[in-house]
């Protein structure tokens, strides 16, 4: 399947495309990616993964309409996005950057609300529904004892399990999410990917993710794409990918790849040149 064509979600709403055609994006100036095509499999979970400035976040930004490209296009149910409505995209599309900043003295039940802005007209106040879906969001993340409490007053995991919680009352078709693992601890890093593999399951939702645990995006990824230098190194399925090749290309790192032990996908391991295998 193309990501030119659309699907159906699981409630019968079609999953828009998202492509990026020859997209080059920079700051002040700079080029950070150069001239990138990618297709974004509708109704997957993509993975983005490479070396520290690489261009990753770079490119989340572009495709979620952060960054407008300084060459090239990126189009959302085949349609450009900068020449969308700000409303427009929101529907379709939700983004959660890295290190979100939220409004001085904001509630965490109030910040959770606002991802229901998009669906709300000029004169449509806040339903039953908004507050049923809201609070869907805070239960699903494991939230809703924190309703109360200005944001500000939260530790660092606490404070990314609420924004997930806001882009999920969002109800995007698309979901964009920038290192989401950040801050939480190993158990909570497995029960957030493991929510929005729900989410994408039962939904049909689009997921596009950048991760540095490449075990996790392993796991957890329909289509891993390998960035290296602001350019696609390559793509397809983790077994694909993850190879003892592009991880030296990607990564400059000597590793094994074996099977997991509890998914059987591929999991890197890395060849420490300090401390080898015990004989």
């Amino acid at each position: 399947m193309s990501a030119t064509d659309t699907v159906a979600a699981r409630d019968g709403a079609e999953v828009p495309s998202l492509v990026a055609h020859g997209v080059s994006l920079a700051y002040d100036k700079q080029r950070i990616v150069h001239e990138l095509d990618l297709d974004i499999e509708p109704g997957q979970v993509t993975v983005i993964v490479g070396g520290n400035g690489c261009g990753k976040s770079t490119l989340l930004k572009g495709l979620g309409r952060l960054l407008r490209p300084d060459g090239g296009r990126v189009e959302l149910g085949e349609q450009d996005i900068t020449t969308m409505s700000s409303r427009a995209v929101a529907v379709l599309l939700g983004l959660l950057p890295q290190s979100p900043i939220a409004p001085e003295g904001i509630t965490v039940g109030d910040l959770v609300a606002r991802g229901r802005y998009p669906h709300q007209g000029m004169f449509t106040r806040h339903s039953s529904t908004d507050d049923q879906i809201v609070a869907q969001a805070l239960a699903d993340t494991g939230t809703a004892d924190l309703a109360d409490r200005r944001v500000e007053e939260l530790s660092g995991g606490q404070r990314q399990r609420v924004w997930i919680a806001m882009a999920l009352a969002q109800q995007p078709k698309v979901l964009l999410l920038d290192e989401p693992t950040t801050y939480l601890d190993v158990c909570h890093q497995v029960e957030l990917l493991d929510l929005l593999a729900d989410l994408n399951q039962r939904t049909g939702t689009t997921v596009v993710m950048v991760l540095h645990d490449l075990n996790l995006a392993a796991r957890y990824a329909d289509r891993l794409v390998v960035m290296r230098q602001g350019r696609l190194l390559c793509q397809g399925t983790p077994r694909d990918v993850l190879t003892p090749a592009t991880l030296q290309e990607a990564f400059g790192l000597e590793a094994l790849v074996v099977d997991d032990p509890v998914t059987g996908d591929p999991m890197m391991v890395p060849v420490s040149s300090r401390r080898r295998p015990r004989s």
